[in-house]
């Protein structure tokens, strides 16, 4: 299998079956923390990648950058290396109250208010992630006591337009939890390419909270939001050996 031109990777890279996608690039050194013999495998762009273990079971982390068109193209060329699950670890605003940082959303479908799907698949095709997976990140997160909430997110392509309040108020009203800029991507892209996928977000902005400050806070590594990152992590990882130990029954 040729290396693929973007994350630089090939199906001799790694064995692994399991990928994490972190949007951050230095995200993808705290996910290292969690794992077993982590090997760094390199960088181009926004896709820095490395592999790992985690309690037998090997996992590929590479980081996807901001938005759907690079997540689009993570997902396309790990497909090509062997990749049958994906799991986002990524991050979101909160759309409802109740909702602090911290928090983790399981995001069990999206709101596809961004470009990268459409370019897919009309409109109209669902956005959603694989049940079943979605389903053993709620038995796990019960498990290890995680406050997560499951439901829908809404992505979208900038945070900078002159009506945010105005579209925050209009999909709280509706009910959706937060927002993010890649999950409606991995959804459609990985039910059209036949992979599973899951999307796990980190609350890093409180609903009305001021994105600026927020995102600031983030950067300079808030004990809550670091706190939501690694048990989000950390969901994920008992997630996949779960789904493996099953794999094997």
């Amino acid at each position: 299998m040729s290396l693929q031109p973007h994350i630089r990777l090939s199906e001799s890279s790694t064995g692994a079956q399991y990928a994490l996608l972190p949007g951050d690039p230095q995200r993808v050194d705290r996910i290292a923390q969690f794992l077993d013999n982590p090997e760094p495998l390199g960088q181009n762009r926004e896709f820095r990648s490395l592999r790992g273990w985690y309690r037998g079971v090997e996992i590929l982390v590479v980081s996807t950058g901001i938005g759907g068109p690079s997540t689009a193209i993570a997902i396309e060329e790990l497909r090509q290396t062997g990749i049958k699950t994906l799991i986002r670890i990524g991050s979101c605003g909160a759309l409802q109250d109740f909702l602090v940082p911290g928090d983790v959303v399981i995001a069990q479908g999206a709101v596809a208010d961004e470009g990268t799907s459409k370019s897919y698949a009309p409109a109209s095709y669902p956005a959603c992630a694989d049940p079943q997976l979605t389903t053993l990140l709620i038995q796990q997160a019960k498990q290890l006591q995680i406050s997560a909430f499951c439901g829908l997110v809404r992505s979208h392509d900038s945070f900078y337009t002159d009506h945010e309040a105005a579209l925050d108020a209009e999909w709280s009203a509706r009910g959706i939890l937060g927002a993010d800029m890649e999950s409606a991507a991995l959804m459609v892209v990985g039910s059209l390419r036949g992979l599973r996928t899951a999307s796990l977000l980190n609350v890093v902005v409180a609903h009305n909270g001021c994105l600026d400050s927020s995102i600031n806070d983030f950067v300079q590594q808030d004990a809550l939001c670091l706190q939501g990152e690694a048990r989000q992590i950390s969901l994920a990882l008992h997630a996949i050996y779960s789904d493996s130990q099953q794999g094997e029954q």
